[in-house]
């Protein structure tokens, strides 16, 4: 039985996509950047890119301040929506400018277990 098992999961795990094993936030990197270029009329993020990243990143500030707001308020469900809205524009800047996601959690990365003082300490010099 226990042999079974083993190799039930081990089957399932072999034939396991790569999107699966992919983070939500990557994944979502992915259809965004895979709309550059695309009809502005039929997709939101064509329709940012078209604006230019000025204009993306106007939109993230306002995504930040709504979050601001709920964070405050207290309205966790309305922060959790804010939320997805600030990281998905987020993306959509990095999209725009060519920051890949792993650039950003090879820094976070970089930065775990540091105090956070010492680490902006190290950036003042």
């Amino acid at each position: 039985m226990a042999k079974k098992k083993k190799a039930k999961k081990k089957a399932s795990k072999s034939s396991s996509s790569v999107a699966v094993d992919m983070h939500v936030l990557d994944r979502l990197y992915l259809v965004i950047d895979s709309r550059k270029g695309a009809d502005p009329d039929t997709s939101y993020t064509a329709r940012l890119f078209s604006r230019g990243r000025q204009q993306i990143a106007k939109k993230l500030g306002e995504e930040a301040v709504e979050a601001l707001i709920e964070g405050v308020r207290g309205d966790k469900v309305k922060l959790v929506g804010e939320s997805a809205d600030v990281l998905y524009h987020l993306l959509t800047l990095w999209a725009a400018t060519g920051v890949k996601p792993a650039a950003v959690w090879d820094e976070l990365a970089r930065r775990e277990g540091l105090s956070g003082i010492a680490e902006k300490a190290s950036r003042a010099n």
